[in-house]
């Protein structure tokens, strides 16, 4: 006779011996692949960044050794900052390095002009971040590109004739936009992914126009009308901010035929520091909450926004 198992617990189901992963795990290992993609692009950055400043432009000043000044410094710091409230919100960069550019003692014209110069450098390393966090809807960034380079091109042609005089208008603009972003950010609408291309031509147009113009103003206009619509606030940003290096371009060279080349101490540095900022920048974007962001977007586009319609009138 066989002995009696008395073991009544029910043996382990194959599902039980396999447990499957928990989410947190999946967060982090998420979180260690975008870590990765900040570190490599950092130094990216550096080693693009070093180059531009010790090699290519001591042959622009016309000197063998390219000194570092405190001029170059004050700009370090301008791009440092302006790229991340930038690169992590869409929006502020050319407003944020020229006031603190200005408020630091740079002249008004040196610092308007090195600010779209350098955009084509920094926004063209934070579009490739915002890529690598998969920010980007490619549907909205194709039709950004071409109406806002044409309106770009047109705006830096008017500024170089005077452009002081739309700048109230924009301002008042971009108050009320940053109103309605809070609205949203209460009371949010149903999401939309995809937006209607009539749309969005327009916009983009008018938003290249402004960014020649008032000296920045691409990520305002066309970063808060969208997210205003109802667009998915890390989608639009990440696609807006690819967008602009092609805007950058435009207005960069245009400015370049218009008003000619200066200030290289300042455009090194905002160089400097936007490319090491633009990962990080990137990164914070795919982690912040959408409440977060629409709120936080809200308040810099209003308080922005009413500093420059201040300066505007008086």
């Amino acid at each position: 006779m066989k002995p009696r198992n008395w073991n009544l617990t029910k043996p382990k189901q194959d599902s039980e011996e396999e447990p499957m992963p928990h989410d947190e795990n999946i967060e982090n290992l998420a979180l260690r692949k975008d870590l990765k993609s900040v570190l490599i692009l950092t130094i990216l950055g550096l080693v693009v960044s070093s180059i531009v400043v010790f090699f290519v432009f001591p042959h622009f000043a016309g000197s063998s050794s390219f000194q570092l000044t405190h001029l170059f410094w004050v700009a370090v710091f301008a791009g440092l900052v302006a790229q991340i409230i930038d690169g992590a919100l869409g929006m502020a960069y050319g407003v944020t390095s020229t006031t603190l550019l200005m408020a630091l003692g740079v002249p008004p014209a040196a610092a308007t002009g090195s600010v779209h110069m350098s955009e084509v450098f920094t926004t063209a390393f934070s579009g490739l971040s915002h890529y690598k966090m998969g920010n980007v809807d490619f549907s909205i960034f194709k039709k950004l590109l071409i109406p806002g380079a044409i309106g770009a091109i047109i705006g830096a042609y008017i500024v170089s004739i005077k452009g002081d005089v739309l700048k109230p208008y924009i301002s008042l603009y971009l108050v009320f936009i940053g109103f309605y972003i809070l609205l949203k950010a209460y009371k949010r609408a149903k999401v939309k992914h995809e937006m209607d291309a009539k749309n969005i031509v327009p916009l983009a147009l008018f938003g290249g126009f402004v960014d020649s113009v008032g000296g920045g103003g691409w990520g305002p206009v066309v970063t808060s009308t969208l997210i205003g619509r109802g667009g998915a606030p890390r989608k639009i940003i990440g696609s807006v901010n690819s967008a602009e290096f092609f805007i950058s371009i435009a207005a960069g060279v245009s400015f370049a035929i218009l008003l000619g080349f200066g200030y290289w101490q300042v455009i090194a540095g905002l160089i400097f520091g936007g490319l090491f900022a633009a990962p990080f920048a990137a990164f914070l974007t795919k982690r912040i909450p959408t409440k977060a962001l629409l709120i936080f977007v809200g308040f810099l586009v209003i308080i922005v926004s009413s500093y420059n319609l201040y300066r505007s009138i008086f």
